[in-house]
């Protein structure tokens, strides 16, 4: 049980390390890179609305 503690505490404290390390982005950054990925998104999803139109356009065809 000891051991257990231990090694979380370890766990714990060599993430802390870690997140110590690591360069956080700006609030300019963080807005370029979340207006990336919502637009990234919306293309995403346009391009598969578009995709199952064309499919059911072409089920509805044959059928």
């Amino acid at each position: 049980m000891k051991r257990s503690f231990k090694s979380l505490f370890s766990f714990f404290t060599e993430s802390w390390s870690e997140l110590k390390k690591v360069r956080w982005p700006n609030r300019k950054e963080l807005k370029n890179y979340t207006l990336i990925v919502l637009g990234t998104i919306v293309a995403v999803a346009i391009y598969f609305w578009v995709l199952d139109i064309g499919i059911s356009a072409v089920i509805e065809a044959i059928i």
